[in-house]
């Protein structure tokens, strides 16, 4: 196996993987979203409905373009922002192991932008 296939692969598995577990927190807020149900956490004062519509958008549809590698670096930005969120305004007086997955998960989503999607995605870069 040559060396830019292992690259390739290496970036499909970090878009891939991060974004499929985001999945799992997103899917929860997207069909609140649908249902009409608005209550939400409001972390950056913005309201209840504005802080779920961006929940989703970072949490749900963003991860799922960047699964498919669409407009990868684009929208890596928002699940990125999501985490950053997560983990210092949510979560800014817990201890270090309740902000470890949203940083964890903000640093997969920094690296894929710096990185781009690889050739197995849409964009082919």
């Amino acid at each position: 196996m040559n060396k830019s296939l292992k690259t390739d692969l290496g970036l499909a598995l970090l878009r891939i993987v991060p974004s499929a577990l985001m999945l799992t927190h997103g899917i929860g807020k997207f069909t609140r979203l649908i249902n009409g149900n608005f209550e939400f956490a409001d972390p950056i004062g913005i309201g209840q409905s504005p802080s779920l519509f961006l929940a989703v958008i970072g949490e749900f549809i963003c991860p799922v373009l960047v699964i498919l590698g669409y407009k990868t670096r684009w929208v890596a930005v928002p699940p990125a922002i999501t985490m950053l969120v997560a983990a210092f305004v949510v979560h800014a007086n817990d201890p270090i192991a309740k902000k470890e997955m949203a940083l964890l998960y903000m640093v997969f989503f920094v690296v894929i932008i710096l990185l781009g999607p690889g050739r197995y995605s849409i964009d082919k870069k």
